[in-house]
């Protein structure tokens, strides 16, 4: 069992000691000795597992497993081909999120206030069916239409996140799908 050259050059030879490693977000225990792989060790499966290095398709496989979509009926449905959020290795990624009301897929109003306020109840409704909620929230972005809203939607914000509040990054956009005024996204631990 030989590690690609570019691991055996990264982790050199620990003798057989234990290291940790991370693949995508998952991590993984590897004992080796110089380029030989004698185990992998999945957090989530721990069962050691003993192969060939073929590429990374087998660490793959686990991580995917602990991908599972995140879908509810209180929130508006995905405009496209993602999901609503994404729940991996005790982490929730939120996709961006828009002022619409789920039930018709218009938006609440034409007004950023609006708006803003609709999107933290849909992203409230999306954190709750993953098992997360606004004080579990570690980051967010928002995209604005027009940065001279920032002191509106700083308002609305707060009433939303807690002390201590998510780390955060605002922009302003070229466009927004749908023309909304408005996308908030995020990340939650569970």
């Amino acid at each position: 069992m030989t590690m690609p050259m570019s691991l055996a050059k990264s982790f050199g030879s620990s003798r057989g000691t234990p290291r940790l490693i991370a693949h995508g977000a998952a991590f993984y225990s590897l004992r080796a000795v110089g380029s030989k792989l004698i185990s992998l060790q999945h957090p989530v499966f721990p069962k050691p597992s003993s192969f060939a290095w073929t590429g990374t398709a087998r660490c793959m496989a686990h991580a995917a497993v602990l991908k599972e979509a995140v879908q509810t009926d209180k929130a508006p449905a995905a405009l496209g081909p993602y999901s609503q959020a994404i729940k991996a290795n005790n982490l929730v990624f939120v996709s961006g999120v828009l002022g619409l009301i789920p039930e018709t897929g218009k938006f609440i109003s034409d007004g950023v206030e609006e708006q803003t306020e609709q999107v933290l109840r849909n992203m409230g409704e999306i954190l709750k069916a993953s098992g997360a909620s606004y004080s579990s929230v570690v980051k967010t972005t928002i995209m604005l239409a027009d940065l001279n809203d920032f002191k509106k939607v700083n308002e609305i914000y707060a009433k939303y996140f807690s002390s201590p509040a998510p780390a955060r990054s605002t922009y302003q956009v070229a466009a927004l799908p749908l023309n909304a005024k408005i996308e908030i996204d995020c990340i939650a631990s569970l």
